[in-house]
């Protein structure tokens, strides 16, 4: 198991330190294989251990007629606003075609308790384009490491949260002098536009020069080309990098508490309570604990961390 977080003097317990992993703030949706920085991308998720939860749930059934869920299963398919690129949570296996990871294993999960099959089909988002995609119903639902804030409830809806995380720090490896976002100031930063960084870097080190990208994939890039001191974004993103590419390294715990959400359709009060039902029966009869062992969890130390509290 690879090492993906460099301690440091402020560094929390080791039980607290996985939660890097789970799921949280910068809402970022293009996260984790890069080119040109490190080990190839791979996903080491247990993909027989998936497929053993889908086999074991049962679909529901008496879907009322007309609702968003009986729509769902009737098409065929569910529509997943997600990425293809972000280690640990959502990563095209290259080998298998199939998408792997948290996100991926939640959504074919719910896809199979609608349909009775985990059929899906992944439109790619980004940070900048999640909102309008559940608006114009070109999605079903968006699992991309989608932090739950005030602003975007007001354009969409959340069902969850199904996962906590927070803002983290990414260096070159190597790096010194770099622990707190206080320590960011002069320092250039680059982080995802649309996501919660930006404000968090300013509040705490209101002299950084913060560069913006569209995906994580050009953030990484800059840090590892040098064009930035540091990347600051979800440390489940952070870790993901780490995962993939062997030049950098996450930085002691996260910063903020923030939460994921599946998004969903503004107005579906119905749907939203259909997904949290379906959401609190898989943590309650240890499926959410299975799937993060069999994704984050084969390559993040520690005990399965606690999920957060839905609704």
């Amino acid at each position: 198991m690879m090492s993906i977080i460099r301690r440091t003097g402020t560094v929390a317990a080791a039980g607290t330190v996985l939660a890097l992993a789970a799921a949280c703030s910068g809402g970022s949706s293009d996260a984790g294989a890069v080119p040109g920085g490190g080990a190839q991308a791979t996903s080491n998720a247990d993909s027989d251990a998936i497929a053993a939860l889908i086999e074991a749930q049962q679909p529901a059934t008496d879907l009322p007629a007309g609702s968003t869920a009986a729509k769902i299963k009737e098409k065929g398919e569910l529509t997943v606003g997600g990425v293809q690129t972000s280690a640990l949570f959502s990563l095209l296996n290259p080998t298998t075609g199939k998408v792997e990871g948290f996100d991926a294993a939640m959504s074919q999960l719910l896809a199979d308790y609608i349909i009775g099959e985990p059929n899906t089909k992944l439109v790619n988002v980004t940070s900048q384009t999640r909102e309008a995609l559940i608006q114009n119903g070109s999605v079903d639902v968006v699992f991309a490491t989608y932090t739950i804030t005030p602003e975007r409830a007001e354009k969409i809806s959340f069902a969850g949260p199904y996962y906590q995380d927070g803002l983290g720090i990414e260096v070159k490896k190597g790096t010194t002098g770099i622990n707190t976002l206080a320590d960011l100031n002069g320092k250039t930063v680059v982080t995802q536009s649309a996501s919660t960084a930006p404000n968090k870097i300013t509040e705490a080190a209101p002299d950084a020069k913060i560069q913006l990208f569209e995906t994580n994939t050009e953030a990484l890039q800059a840090l590892q080309q040098g064009r930035a001191d540091a990347y600051v974004i979800d440390q489940s993103i952070l870790a993901g990098n780490a995962v993939t590419n062997d030049d950098v390294e996450v930085i002691g715990d996260k910063f903020t508490e923030d939460p994921y959400g599946i998004g969903l359709a503004k107005d579906d009060a119905d749907f939203k309570k259909f997904v949290n039902t379906w959401l609190q029966a898989k943590i309650d009869d240890g499926t959410w604990a299975r799937v993060w062992q069999a994704t984050v969890g084969t390559e993040v130390p520690g005990d399965v961390p606690t999920p957060p509290t839905i609704g």
